[in-house]
């Protein structure tokens, strides 16, 4: 079959010579070059090449790849094309692998810790450890510092170099960071894996930012590499080692040694690094709108349920996670006109029902709940990378809060059940003052790649005109003209 084939090329070649040569004798001979005559000469001077191309066994292999695959496009991302890189320690390890157990499974989830010495071998389905490479030829000069830093940076060359098959992004953390992988995955199918891309989030905090840089992604809050730019970063990444040893950290390193490649910082607001203490709640109740991919520094937090430790808050977060990872923490404001009510949802967590018509860009503001994470009396300290409003002092002036209680999903939707967390006995003396119960009924969030270049927040209603222990918020899609608004 193939003879036959290569007979007829070579039949049809042989013809197309002889008609470029019947058209380029008039050229030897003192004729004039018309336009005809020239476009005709240049379409078979086209059609010879790209059939020369296609059946030349010496056609530039780049050339072949391009057209045999231009008609496919790639295979969607999955979490297997994700491959984590997680640095930890042997005096850390045991502590926080709680952390990694919520996100990672083995079964679907590619991740190794790297650890400065051998651990103890467990099963308790924790990522695989491997302990890191000499880094003792490196300088670290700053005063004060710590030198693992230079280990944890290196991560970065040693996960490349094991070579592993189909990996798409190199996604590197601490061991308390707590990753969102179903959103992560969702977050980077808008890239290219096969371009250069760097890919995280600073600090929110202002003062970490000056200090170490406003275009660097934060290592705890995680950030993501295409395999395509981390390759070639391993192969250069000893020799910037070299030339960094005054900087602080394993982040600014990797950061300073992407600059140089002539890469900088495509910033993802879903990676957190958490750079605050105590209460979280302000900035989990307005997560920005996009997938939370993220959560750090959890060990210097209060717990985000009340009467529950910090481990028994994030499994019970993470129920909701499972049900419905695209929509955790996603803000929903809807209003109530007759009864002249607000109600904000961050699904999956709580709810706040404030009395009279909050606006929603107010309401998309942060409520200062936490503290600064350095502790230092002076002003950069306590300024934030976001707008903030004050959270009050007494506790009944204060909307009333509705935590996730339990929820059920199936195949017709997912019903979330919150319950009043009651912190002093504050007398209201309107329409919520018997309110104990929220359900809110949503469906699956399922954004496509498109969607997720361009998200809209969705809207809600309240299902009853008239309600005294509970309430039933549904969730939707806004018409295209809706106003997330009183309506007034």
């Amino acid at each position: 079959m193939y003879q036959k084939t290569k007979r007829k090329a070579n039949s049809f070649l042989k013809a197309i010579r002889f008609r470029y040569l019947s058209l380029s004798l008039p050229f030897v001979m003192p004729k004039p070059l018309t336009p005809s005559r020239l476009k005709a000469l240049l379409l078979l001077l086209s059609l010879f090449l790209n059939l020369y191309l296609l059946l030349s066994p010496h056609a530039p292999q780049f050339l072949l790849t391009r057209y045999s695959s231009s008609s496919s496009s790639p295979s969607p991302t999955t979490r297997r094309h994700l491959l984590f890189a997680i640095a930890s320690s042997s005096r850390s390890w045991t502590r926080r692998k709680p952390y990694l157990r919520l996100w990672h499974s083995p079964a679907s989830t590619r991740a190794f810790a790297f650890l400065d010495r051998p651990a103890d071998p467990d099963d308790d389905g924790a990522a695989p450890v491997i302990v890191s490479g000499d880094t003792s030829r490196f300088p670290y000069t700053l005063r004060g510092g710590l030198r693992s830093a230079i280990r944890v940076a290196r991560v970065v060359k040693e996960i490349v170099d094991r070579g592993e098959a189909d990996v798409r992004w190199y996604v590197f953390g601490d061991d308390d960071t707590v990753f969102f992988v179903d959103n992560l995955v969702k977050t980077l199918s808008k890239y290219d894996h096969d371009r250069w891309f760097y890919i995280g989030s600073n600090s929110e905090s202002y003062m970490q930012n000056v200090k170490y840089g406003f275009d660097m992604a934060f290592g705890g809050g995680g950030f993501a590499i295409s395999h395509s730019l981390a390759k070639v970063l391993a192969r250069v990444f000893d020799s910037c080692l070299m030339r960094y040893g005054h900087l602080y950290g394993s982040d600014s390193r990797v950061f300073s040694c992407v600059a140089e490649l002539g890469i900088g910082l495509t910033h993802e607001p879903g990676f957190h690094q958490v750079d605050m203490r105590g209460n979280l709640f302000g900035m989990l109740s307005a997560h920005p709108l996009a997938p939370l991919v993220s959560l750090h520094h959890l060990d210097a937090a209060d717990p985000i349920f009340p009467n529950m430790n910090n481990t028994q808050a994030l499994e019970h977060l993470f129920e909701a996670v499972n049900a419905d990872p695209a929509r955790i923490l996603q803000q929903t404001v809807c209003y109530d006109r007759t009864h002249s009510l607000t109600v904000s949802v961050a699904w999956g967590y709580a709810i706040q029902v404030y009395d009279g018509n909050e606006l929603l860009p107010d309401l998309l503001s942060l409520q200062k709940t936490f503290m600064p994470w350095r502790r230092s009396r002076s002003v950069e300290a306590s300024q934030y990378m976001f707008k903030m409003r004050d959270y009050p002092r007494d506790t009944c002036k204060r909307p009333p809060i509705f935590y996730l209680e339990s929820l059920v999903s199936n195949n017709h939707g997912i019903w979330s059940n919150y319950t009043r967390h009651n912190v002093e006995n504050c007398s209201k003396a309107n329409a919520i003052k018997n309110l104990e119960h929220i359900r809110v009924i949503s469906q699956k969030l399922d954004l496509d790649v498109e969607e997720m270049k361009a998200p809209r927040r969705q809207c809600c209603n309240i299902l009853q005109s008239s309600f005294n222990d509970s309430m039933t918020i549904n969730i939707r899609r806004c018409r295209d003209d809706e106003l997330i608004s009183m309506n007034i």
